[in-house]
């Protein structure tokens, strides 16, 4: 029975310093919310601390809540954060929101947070609208640049003044998808004038065209109005894609001629090779003529005197071409 007794008393002993343990390390949060209105009770807190659970991120974020006017549950508070999301955040979205007047339930927020928004920085550019540099000079482009009909390139900056749209937040387009449609919009403007003197006169007409398209549909952001910060003449680009095009059309007419010269002069050589074909066959049938004159001895079909006769004819034919040479201009009798 001792030992019984003593076993009884150990267990007590154990649990209740268990419990002291639990009242020492949780009794401030649990009366900070009795205190502030937001009562979280004992067991929820030792199970929050069972499951993970930053007790303290819960109990601020739902004193935040209450005193804004939002008493969230806790359960609420506990998914979002065992989900990765960010409480406190979402909490402060909700108080600002609240204030503001913005329609904002928690599940939103929540969603917003989880897709990877700011969804407290959403809230703050709703009530304080946001304005947006085209191009944005973080990526190192720092004009617009469009060339009017007449050829004449314009640098044009643009300042967009943007609203977040709550409602389209989760599956909106981003600030970038703003940024080019506002360019593209620019770039259609100026390259629809005659001339560039038009654009400079009315810079004001870009911002109301590029308003009309509608830019902002499908994106997180309602867009409250466009202002041209500046715009400055470039280059003439018209004057110089036609001279690009002169000299790439003098390279051709160039590289043509070149071609028919080449084609000519392989011609040519052709011709000399064609002639000099001819002239061996001359030599060759002139090489014959004695073989010829030989055989025709052998066969009784040409006489001594006949051959005198041949003799005397190519000599008196070679006599008038040497006297023709003789006579020719810048030829000198010896």
């Amino acid at each position: 029975m001792g030992i019984l007794v003593f076993i009884l008393y150990a267990v007590v002993a154990v649990i209740a310093i268990f419990f002291v343990i639990i009242l020492l390390k949780f009794f401030g949060l649990w009366l900070r919310a009795i205190v502030s209105g937001a009562k979280v009770g004992l067991g929820r807190l030792v199970g929050m601390w069972i499951r993970r659970v930053s007790t303290k991120t819960i109990v601020d974020s739902r004193i935040m809540l209450v005193k804004g006017g939002m008493p969230i549950h806790t359960d609420l508070l506990e998914t979002h954060f065992l989900t990765g999301g960010d409480v406190v955040r979402v909490s402060r979205a909700l108080v600002a929101a609240a204030k503001a007047g913005i329609e904002l339930p928690f599940e939103r927020a929540a969603a917003i947070d989880l897709a990877g928004r700011d969804v407290l920085d959403a809230v703050k550019t709703s009530v304080n609208p946001k304005v947006i540099d085209c191009p944005n000079p973080e990526t190192g482009k720092l004009t617009i640049d469009a060339v009017a009909k007449d050829g004449i390139q314009l640098k044009a900056k643009a300042r967009v003044t943007v609203r977040v749209n709550i409602d389209a937040l989760i599956g909106g387009a981003s600030e970038e998808t703003i940024i080019a449609r506002v360019g593209e919009g620019i770039v259609t403007t100026i390259g629809s004038a005659q001339t560039y003197k038009d654009v400079l006169e009315n810079p004001d007409n870009i911002s109301k065209r590029v308003l009309d398209k509608g830019l902002d549909a499908g994106t997180a952001f309602e867009i409250l109005s466009i202002d041209i910060a500046d715009i400055d003449v470039g280059s003439n680009i018209g004057a110089k894609l036609q001279a690009d095009q002169a000299e790439a059309d003098l390279r051709r007419f160039q590289a043509e001629a070149e071609q028919r010269r080449a084609a000519a002069r392989a011609r040519e050589q052709e011709m000399l090779a064609e002639v000099q074909e001819n002239r061996a066959k001359v030599v060759l049938a002139e090489a014959e003529i004695p073989q010829a004159i030989a055989q025709s001895f052998r066969d009784g079909n040409l006489g001594i005197m006949d051959y005198y006769k041949l003799r005397n004819l190519q000599a008196d034919t070679d006599m008038r071409k040497s006297l023709g040479d003789q006579t020719k201009p810048g030829k000198t009798n010896e």
